[in-house]
């Protein structure tokens, strides 16, 4: 009988894989494989709970910018609040301010009205002591008398035309 290459190749082969169990190599290439599908099921795992934790900070600060839209919507609508009503605040001061002047205007006018009478009734009276001065002086005649009454009365109408202009 002829030993072939066949035959070689084949005896070989066997004792190739006889070697390899003899090495317990299948073994370890197994052993190899689950530690790898071990470390990629832990890093499928960490990379789930990274994705979860990512979900949670994402949903967290989601909901801290919905509270701080709320914040900011709260805090211009106190700003206009307190706007309008330092607006309305200012208005009510300026009215009262006004009406003050004008109630000092009105006071000052009524005293400088005061004191022009008053300043009329002093010039009446001291052309009244004058012309009465000039009569008693002049009282001899009658006619004389007359003259002094009529013009004395001119007088005191042309004091109080100026006085009053």
């Amino acid at each position: 009988m002829t030993l072939d290459a066949t035959f070689w190749v084949t005896i070989s082969f066997f004792i190739f894989l006889g070697i390899l169990i003899y090495l317990k190599i299948p073994q370890k290439i197994k052993g190899f494989l689950e530690q790898n599908i071990s470390n990629i099921k832990d890093q499928i795992t960490e990379a789930e709970k990274l994705k979860e934790d990512a979900k949670n900070i994402l949903a967290e600060h989601e909901r801290k910018i919905s509270n701080s839209k709320s914040e900011v919507k709260e805090m211009i609508n106190q700003a206009n609040e307190e706007a309008e009503k330092n607006v309305i605040k200012t208005n009510e001061m300026f009215h009262n301010f006004m009406e003050n002047r004008k109630k000092s205007a009105e006071e000052r006018i009524r005293q400088l009205k005061n004191q022009a009478e008053k300043d009329i009734k002093n010039a009446s009276v001291k052309i009244a002591i004058e012309s009465v001065e000039k009569l008693i002086k002049n009282s001899l005649d009658k006619s004389k008398l007359d003259k002094i009454y009529s013009s004395s009365i001119e007088e005191t109408k042309l004091a109080l035309k100026k006085k009053s202009s």
